[in-house]
């Protein structure tokens, strides 16, 4: 059984999820991790998904939904990485402030620089007040200096920063 990345994006309509995974499922597809969601009127999922079958196989079988709905697709072998669950600890990184560019690429820098890893981000404009949540992976003793590092880099973008640890009951 081989191991598939699908990615599909198109104007956001009922029914997208119900014709995807549907075709998915008729050869075979199961889906072992998603993300789904909709981006400025779009709807975007991503999926990994093990079937018997190769990508040929499940582009034919995506082919008449994609078409029916417009709809883009990409499908391509993933290599099974090891157990790639954080060997950190989760925190949540939360942004608020007035949009401008580059919020997301200095505080994610930030962020690597001290060997955090991101694991889900999410942002979101909402008339002028940008919104960022980001899951992160960090090293043990890391959160305090992050922290400070982050409220210089907030500081410099003019935006507001919070970190904290994850509840591990939501994970």
């Amino acid at each position: 059984m081989g191991l598939l990345a699908v990615t599909v994006i198109g104007v956001d309509r009922p029914g997208i999820i119900a014709a995807v995974t549907g075709a998915l499922a008729e050869v075979g597809g199961n889906l072992e991790d998603s993300s789904m969601t909709i981006l400025g009127g779009h709807f975007a999922m991503s999926l990994l998904v093990s079937v018997d079958g190769d990508e040929h196989a499940v582009r034919a079988a995506l082919e008449p939904v994609t078409t029916l709905l417009d709809l883009a697709a990409f499908v391509g072998t993933v290599t099974v990485e090891p157990d790639h669950a954080g060997s950190g600890t989760p925190y949540v990184v939360s942004v608020h402030g007035a949009d401008r560019p580059g919020i997301v690429s200095r505080l994610m820098g930030v962020i690597a620089s001290y060997g955090g890893n991101v694991t889900d981000l999410t942002t979101r404009l909402t008339g002028p007040l940008y919104v960022v949540v980001a899951d992160v992976d960090l090293p043990a003793d890391n959160a305090d200096a992050l922290r400070t590092a982050l409220d210089e880099a907030a500081d410099e973008l003019g935006v507001d920063v919070t970190l904290r640890a994850a509840d591990p009951d939501l994970l």
